[in-house]
């Protein structure tokens, strides 16, 4: 009997019941002519430094939408619903006309200097997170941080650190996958590659480039790539390795960034640190293990100390043909995929083999719909679809265990409809988008995601929304101004006291 089997016999009802997922959903707010909205977060949003389900990414103009941890599909998708109809309600009163751009590649944008960063306010706590965008915005610009995406975070009881550690080294190999399936970025607004001579990217139209067959340009090149952290060879075998190799990046001085500087000659910082890492959220895994943290913890310390709580899927695009970003059966397959790498043999990852793993993902990200393409596996050339055939059969009795459980047909459905995704390559979403593109918008990426996002908006303004949430939401956002000033009444030492004590290496060991 296989591992996957033999766990999958001693999977119980209160374990399935047990599962958990949650949403963190970017999205930039843009004006109905397509271009970037540079206004400051709506203040009737609250604090985006202490609101727990609405706050910003990157910039000032990235919101981030998160959900709680739930028992189910629907009741996650639900809350995720009810989060957009409040923030689309709120880009549409005190004299603004906003969307939620729909896409996970940007809209419209202006030169790089003029996307505004994230602001939280003048405390210590505030101040770091506007001066790690900062860094961030020096060592890879302002416009690769404007992409926003879908993060799945997952758990299942009673899950060991070696457990999680082998799912992880499961979905890495098996990402490309995910590529295939649910990539919605095959185009670009010119903007976006603009003073980049290197793209490769081809032209689809005067305005919009692209590449024929591809599936997630956010997830290939021209996304959350960094030629840094590629020299960053992080083990995954155990959460010891994986803790030294995120140490040593998070410590160790790296030459390019020591060049950028920590202040300009003004005294402005110009990044938090100079080593590889300014702190541990920029390090760009399509999979991390996480645990929640403390207040003033770093997150290494407590991913050391206590342990892994779940895994944060960060491969995702978002949906532009779905009103919140993702569909209930897209949920209930990642449910079913995240099962099988669980259960799985896992067997450790090497050098080479991470670099396989790296080799077949940008291949999928640029060429995944490409008729005949191949894949690299254990030293072989496997064709794609025969690969993912073999995949979907293995996730298979995860779903048909999950629906026995759970009193249900919707996981068998969800990996039905991923087999047939698989023969037919013109109904994945990055074939759709292209297709919606040329056939009603003349090849523009722009007018095609401004008229779907506009779409997205009346649907969710036109659903009633329960007053009880209403108000709730109402009740956060006061609620959130209200810490945001108290934190920064207590501050008690100045901000480089502050920046070298949240950073010494002593709080990131056990």
């Amino acid at each position: 009997m296989s591992a996957s089997e033999n766990g999958l016999n001693s999977l119980t009802s209160a374990a399935a019941r047990g599962m958990r997922r949650g949403i963190e959903k970017e999205s930039l707010r843009a004006h109905p002519d397509g271009a970037l909205a540079t206004t400051p977060h709506p203040a009737a949003l609250g604090s985006p430094l202490t609101h727990a389900h609405i706050t910003t990414d990157f910039s000032e103009s990235q919101l981030e939408l998160i959900t709680g941890a739930h028992p189910s599909v629907d009741a996650m998708l639900k809350e995720l619903t009810f989060i957009h109809q409040v923030v689309d309600r709120a880009l549409t009163r005190d004299g603004r006309d906003e969307i939620l751009w729909c896409a996970s590649m940007p809209c419209q944008l202006p030169p790089d200097d003029e996307i505004p960063l994230g602001r939280y306010g003048s405390s210590n706590v505030g101040r770091a997170k506007t001066v790690y965008r900062m860094g961030l915005a020096h060592r890879y610009g302002r416009r690769m941080q404007t992409i926003s995406g879908i993060h799945y975070n997952w758990s299942l009881p009673n899950v060991s650190n070696d457990q999680y550690f082998a799912l992880v080294r499961n979905f890495r190999r098996n990402a490309w996958l995910l590529f295939y399936l649910f990539g919605a970025s095959p185009a670009v607004c010119e903007s976006f590659v603009k003073g980049n001579p290197n793209h490769r990217l081809q032209r689809l139209s005067g305005d919009t480039l692209h590449l024929p067959y591809a599936t997630s340009l956010r997830m290939g090149r021209l996304g959350y790539q960094s030629d840094a952290q590629s020299s960053l060879s992080v083990s995954y075998n155990s959460l010891a390795d994986y803790g030294a190799s995120l140490y040593g990046a998070l410590t160790t001085p790296y030459p390019a960034y020591e060049k950028i500087g920590l202040r300009d000659g003004s005294g402005e910082y110009r990044q938090l640190a100079t080593s590889l890492l300014q702190i541990e959220n920029e390090f760009y895994g399509k999979i991390r293990p996480k645990r929640r943290i403390l207040p003033g913890e770093r997150p290494l310390h407590a991913l050391r100390e206590r342990g892994v709580e779940y895994v944060e899927v960060r491969l995702m695009d978002l949906d532009p043909f779905s009103p919140i970003g993702i569909t209930a059966q897209t949920c209930r397959l990642l449910d079913v995929f995240l099962l099988h790498c669980l259960l799985a043999e896992s067997p450790p990852d090497s050098p080479a083999e991470i670099k396989s793993i790296n080799r077949n993902q940008e291949r999928v990200a640029a060429r995944g719909r490409e008729p005949g393409l191949k894949l690299s596996r254990n030293g072989a050339e496997v064709p794609l679809k025969e690969w993912g055939r073999e995949l979907l059969a293995q996730c298979a009795p995860a779903a048909a265990k999950l629906d026995a459980l759970l009193g249900s047909a919707a996981y068998r459905d969800a990996v039905q409809a991923a087999f047939s995704a698989l023969e037919e390559p013109d109904s994945v979403p990055s074939a759709r988008v292209l297709h919606a593109m040329q056939r009603n918008h003349g090849g523009s990426y722009v007018r095609f995601v401004l008229a779907e996002s506009l779409l997205h908006r009346a649907s969710l303004l036109a659903t009633p929304l329960p007053p009880d949430i209403e108000d709730e939401f109402a009740n956060l956002a006061r609620a959130s101004s209200a810490k945001q000033r108290q934190i920064e009444a207590q501050d008690r030492v100045d901000f480089e006291t502050y920046r070298k004590n949240y950073l010494d290496p002593q709080k990131l060991r056990i």
